[in-house]
């Protein structure tokens, strides 16, 4: 019986590691089972020593962790780019959003934004300041706390206005995604894996990391609002 690869990932890819995770279990026969949390924690648990096979981070912070030797050499490799998106709660009026001057109408008109931990709420907070709405805006921005949705501080009521990866934020009941950013306002994300260096089985982790960047994951990746990086 094929022993279960296991794996580590950030909230924002939980949803196409899962579908990926079954895919790989019916068209290979192998295995997989990943857990997912807030990608701060994640990578805290594997500099802990966490046993796992495989690890799907924020590129950074997998870059970080392959440096410090958690990772082992050579198997790091970018996988998927997302969007950071904007979303309303359902039922309110969902305003335009084609331009600049659209983005900044909607945070100035928003009462509570709320953005997540990690890279995509640090490259909005990033965005804002060049915009020149930091002080403005400051004091209606609300970090939703790691490994929780920001959307789902949509659906409470304690947001108007979110911004996250698209993964994260499109089935999320109560909300209503808006799009991607405009133009040179645009906050993408990019995903990387590799195999840890703790895994008991690195060759067979390797064979699943080739599986999860594959041509064959392209259309799950799509549909779980990512695209696969090419070139491998």
């Amino acid at each position: 019986m094929n022993q279960e690869i296991s794996g580590l990932s950030s909230m924002a890819t939980r949803p196409i590691v899962g579908e990926l995770s079954e895919h790989i279990r019916l068209a290979h026969g192998i295995p997989v089972r990943f857990e997912s949390a807030g990608g701060v924690e994640i990578a805290r648990r594997v500099r802990e020593g966490a046993e796992a096979d495989l690890l799907v981070l924020a590129d950074g912070a997998l870059a970080a962790l392959e440096k410090e030797g958690r990772l082992l050499g050579g198997t790091a490799r970018p996988l998927w780019v997302s969007q950071v998106v904007a979303a309303v709660p359902e039922g309110a009026p969902v305003p335009a959003l084609g331009s600049e001057s659209d983005l900044r109408a909607v945070l100035l008109s928003a009462r509570r934004i709320a953005y997540s931990t990690g890279p995509s709420g640090t490259s909005l907070i990033e965005l804002i300041t060049r915009l020149d709405l930091a002080d403005t805006l400051g004091d209606r921005l609300v970090q939703a706390p790691p490994g929780v949705p920001a959307g789902s501080l949509l659906s409470s009521g304690r947001a108007d206005l979110a911004f996250q990866q698209h993964s994260e934020l499109m089935d999320l009941p109560g909300v209503v995604v808006i799009g991607p950013l405009p133009g040179d306002a645009a906050i993408s994300s990019m995903f990387s894996g590799g195999v840890l260096a703790a895994s008991t089985q690195p060759h067979r982790a390797r064979e699943v990391l080739d599986l999860l960047g594959s041509d064959a994951a392209s259309r799950i990746a799509r549909g779980r609002g990512m695209r696969v990086i090419g070139g491998y």
